[in-house]
């Protein structure tokens, strides 16, 4: 016992000075179980806290957790043993702390990162959601961090792994994507709970995922399942906020525990290593804002890696996620292609509420990357320099936003006023950028500069500038690479204005009275009477058109009715009309609502001959609540649990209380009121092959259920016998085909029928039939949507709840909108029917003018015509200019093919660009193809000019084929032309 007792305590004394043993290389090299302890953190960007009180420590009465004590405190901990490891990942927080540091400190976690002790793991401004972001701002957050730590640790620091370990279920795009990012693994944590059950039993918990049918391998990513969810082993944890046994090794004092935490581990790992095949498993040391004093996590990892390591059953030792996938690479593994939704951790408990949750917040996000988009563009066109106004806020809000706690809803009530403020911050300067970058690219020499103002209230009737200014210039910035024609409806007072075009002669418009229920949803924000609309026709490729409008004598109103309008007041059912059916139509659609219900019964396709009965309408489900006899599970921001799989009407009677029609040479549309809270605009615009349905829900009136909540669904009903199946996109990309109550790869016992099948709808969703007619409805914002019936698509779009679902907020959704009287939401659906084979030239197109629409700016007087286009030709209708902006000194171009392989029988195949001479103001003199995150030369290789200044040797070196689904990124060097 003696000589025991001395090896002890001096094994004890010595143990951080030994040499702990690093993983084979090799396989066949395996004597032993190998253990990759990874010392993690994992920082919400937002969540219970703001983004702020996160990195200070603020309001820890919510939680204890302040970012900058865990990087403060790792830092010298990793410095005192050179064996320890950390990674770390979200850069919204690192760069906080790195401007704050003194250049000594930064000089160490420079070495730190050098030598391999500090590893950067996915690198992205946050760890996005992969269910309700889109991949443009997928793209633009990823590459932000990505970025910062190009710029400020070179490239030896560049992430070599994807680590989404907390959102909830993962996407086949996102797969693809950092597959493109030239990710070399990915790793994440939450997938359904009958899903990792099965994997587990069959070794499948590692597999290669190929996110993309139409780009193969290239989007192939091998991918693992973490065991623990992304926390350490039961009773494991180190940390000040664990409760857990640390290791107590002096056997002088009492509860001395060594051999027990020693087997216990053992027992764990092996445990955990027999449900995977390498013989190497990972262990996550960390959760969330751990590490707030790292002593304590790396002095019993130290003690825990010695102990284990002389029991000599395993061989533990720090590692990283990228030193793990070095271990095992080359191991045998299957290859998958489906995604990982929807999510359950429970038999009743699927996580597709979120996919919905904060509707408003989501449309937000949506709006501001156009904003980015064009505000990125501009700054390029417009040359704008340091000293002038930036991007920058906005790209940090953007990148904020994508959050998995941000734009999926899941966040407390403050911390969503918190994103939308940030938001709104950045798009106020970004919106000083587009004044500044307009002034120069469009402003004639003898004129001042113009100030310029933006309305961000058009969808209720909001603008001042064309409210009370008279004349008034609307300059539209087309941020696509083609001409479109956009719709235009601005608010004024009188009825006697007219808009004047570029060419300065007068462009048809429609003057019309503003609606009762916008009245309602704008309140105090407005009070214009009136809107008037006109189409913006043939909107120059990255180019400018200005309108101008002023009032005249001419009192005449453009409009007229099919119908008699029924006023509200009496109720549509008890009001003299017309025995014949409601109908609108242009030369493409005709639509049909019945006289009896005010609802639609049909649609038509005048151009392709095509009929289909369809009934559209609004119903709830109502929420389950925490007395549910089934289970204690209530529907909350994460959750969606109705207590009944059959919704119930929102209208009395199954019809509409009030409706009235309005015909016009630029538009007809249908008003119809639902209920006091459900209003809907289906209207045609005469120059637009879909209707768009725009529709006004809130606040949601709780009774007569008060105690259960309501989830509003918007359900098309079709006669097309889908046989169970529909589409539902990826992030706004490629298609994923979806069967109800299937799962390609295991048995899918569905306890929820409805949630069970919800899935997340970021553009668009379409159900199809064997005659080969396609129903497809487009969102302006991610919602959660399916086919719970067939023939059917439904979209939840809007949500409020009285009970926590008891996953972490700690608070009910029940958004208070303005003045607290409950949020109300305005959106759009855009429905088209069409032949399946021909469709997706439609929605490809349409969603592509939908997610970049033209940017309005309001000056006043009218006193010139001026224009302005970028490009000198059009992109083809297949290609996509992803991304324009600065980069450093050079410009980043992203180019995307649009179609996937098999969607159109002409726009799917390959299509070369040229880029020599497409842009106007500058030339390139150098030309780098990167990855899609930008911080890697693509095959490292880079072209560059050869010759003389203005020239390449050959076209070639600017010709640029694109196959489909393929984005294809290039840093420019330029020359602006005088």
């Amino acid at each position: 016992m003696a000589l025991l007792y001395l090896f002890l305590c001096g094994f004890s004394v010595l143990s951080n000075a030994l040499v702990v043993p690093k993983s084979p290389r090799n396989q066949n090299e395996i004597q032993q179980l190998q253990i990759h302890l990874v010392s993690h953190t994992h920082d919400d960007v937002g969540w219970l806290k703001t983004v702020d009180e996160y990195y200070y420590g603020a309001n820890n009465s919510i939680q204890i957790a302040g970012v900058q004590y865990i990087l403060d405190s790792v830092i010298p901990a990793l410095e005192a043993n050179p064996l320890r490891r950390f990674i770390y990942v979200e850069m919204a927080f690192f760069k906080r702390w790195w401007v704050q540091q003194t250049p000594a400190m930064q000089e160490r976690v420079k070495a730190l990162v050098n030598n391999g002790q500090l590893e950067f793991i996915n690198g992205g401004w946050c760890m996005n959601d992969e269910a309700t972001t889109h991949y443009n701002a997928i793209i633009d957050q990823m590459t932000h961090g990505l970025q910062f730590i190009d710029r400020n640790f070179g490239s030896k620091a560049r992430p070599r792994v994807a680590w989404h370990i907390d959102p909830f279920g993962h996407s086949a795009e996102q797969a693809s994507l950092f597959a493109q990012m030239s990710f070399e693994g990915f790793f994440f944590a939450r997938i359904h709970y009958a899903d990792i059950k099965k994997r587990r039993e069959e070794q499948l918990m590692e597999f290669k995922w190929r996110g993309s049918q139409s780009l193969g391998k290239a989007s192939e990513i091998f991918t693992g399942v973490l065991y623990n969810g992304y926390g350490p082993p039961s009773s494991f944890c180190f940390d000040i906020l664990c409760g857990d046994p640390p290791m107590q090794d002096d056997p002088r004092l009492f509860d001395f525990n060594v051999k027990e935490r020693v087997d216990l581990f053992i027992k764990l790992a092996l445990e955990q290593a027999s449900h995977y095949k390498s013989g190497h498993i990972m262990l996550t040391m960390g959760s969330d804002f751990n590490y707030q004093n790292a002593h304590t996590w790396f002095k019993n990892l130290d003690k825990l890696i010695a102990f284990v390591n002389e029991d000599g059953r395993v061989n533990a030792f720090y590692s990283t996620p990228s030193e793990y996938l070095d271990a095992i690479k080359g191991m045998d593994v299957e290859l998958r292609t489906e995604d990982f939704f929807p999510y359950a951790d429970c038999p009743h408990c699927y996580w597709t509420g979120y996919f919905t949750s904060r509707p408003a917040l989501k449309g937000y996000v949506r709006r501001n990357n156009n904003l980015l988009q064009v505000c990125k563009q501009l700054e390029v066109l417009g040359k704008l320099g340091e000293s002038d106004p930036s991007s920058e806020m906005l790209r940090d809000a953007m990148g904020v936003a994508q959050h998995h706690d941000a734009v999926s809803g899941t966040e407390k009530q403050h911390v969503a006023y918190d994103y939308a403020k940030r938001l709104a911050m950045g798009a106020q300067q970004c919106k000083m950028a587009i004044n500044s970058a307009l002034n120069q690219v469009i402003q004639p020499a003898h004129l001042t500069d113009v100030q310029y103002t933006f309305c961000d209230y058009l969808n209720i009737s909001v603008c001042p500038a064309t409210e009370a200014t008279k004349p008034f210039t609307i300059t539209v910035y087309n941020p696509i690479a083609r001409a479109v024609d956009t719709n235009i409806r601005i608010p004024v007072s009188s009825k006697a204005v007219k808009i004047f075009g570029p060419d300065g002669k007068e462009v048809s418009s429609v003057v019309q009275a503003v609606s009762k229920e916008t009245e309602f949803v704008r309140g105090s924000l407005g009070n214009a009477p009136y809107e008037l609309t006109f189409t913006a026709t043939g909107l120059p490729p990255l180019g400018v058109a200005t309108y101008t409008g002023n009032t005249t004598s001419n009192t005449r109103r453009h409009t007229s009715t099919l119908a008699p309008e029924v006023p509200k007041e009496t109720g549509f059912a008890n009001s003299e009309k017309s025995n014949e059916d409601y109908v609108i139509a242009n030369k493409h659609l005709r639509l049909t609502f019945s006289n009896d219900s005010g609802r639609l019964t049909k649609v038509e396709n005048l151009e392709s001959k095509i009929s289909l009965p369809v009934d559209q309408q609004f119903l709830w489900y109502n929420a389950s609540s925490v007395g549910n006899k089934d289970s204690t599970q209530a529907s909350g921001a994460y959750i969606f649990r109705p207590n009944s799989s059959t919704p119930l009407n929102v209208s009395t009677n199954n019809k509409v209380s009030s409706i009235s029609v309005i015909q016009n040479e630029v538009f007809q549309e249908i008003h119809q009121v639902f209920s006091p809270w459900v209003s809907q605009t289906v209207r045609l615009y005469s120059n637009k092959p879909y209707a768009e349905f725009e529709y006004t829900v809130g606040p949601i009136k709780m009774a007569p259920s008060p105690d259960l909540g309501k989830e509003i669904i918007s359900r098309f009903d079709t006669s097309l016998k889908t046989n169970g199946v529909f589409y539902t996109d990826a992030n706004g990309r490629e298609m994923q085909l979806r069967k109800r109550n299937y799962r390609p790869t295991w048995m899918y016992n569905n306890t929820e029928p409805v949630a069970g099948n919800y899935y997340p709808i970021n553009s668009r969703a379409y159900i199809k039939d064997e005659s080969g007619i396609q129903l497809t409805v487009m969102t302006d914002r991610s919602l959660g949507g399916s086919s719970i019936k067939d023939g059917s698509l439904e979209f939840m779009v809007h949500r409020r709840l009285l009970h926590d679902d008891k996953r972490g907020v700690s608070e009910a959704l029940n958004e208070p909108g303005i003045n607290g009287r409950g949020l109300i939401v305005r959106g759009k659906f855009l429905l088209l029917l069409e032949a399946a084979k021909s469709s997706a030239k439609f929605h490809r197109v349409i969603g592509e003018e939908e997610m970049l629409r033209p940017s309005l700016a309001f000056s006043a007087g009218s006193g010139y015509q001026a224009g302005y286009q970028a490009l000198s030709r059009s992109l083809p209708p297949n290609v996509h200019l992803l991304t324009l902006e600065k980069f450093d000194k050079s410009l980043l171009l992203r180019l995307e093919h649009q179609f996937a392989v098999g969607e159109d029988d002409e726009l799917s195949k390959a299509v070369t660009v040229q880029l020599r001479g497409l842009f106007k103001n500058f030339t390139i003199q150098a030309i780098t193809e990167l990855n899609l995150s930008a911080n890697q030369v693509k095959n490292q290789r880079e072209r560059v000019k050869r010759g003389n200044k203005n020239s390449f040797p050959n076209d070639d070196d600017l010709e640029i084929t694109l196959n489909p689904m393929e984005i294809r990124t290039y840093k420019l060097d330029i020359e602006y032309k005088s």
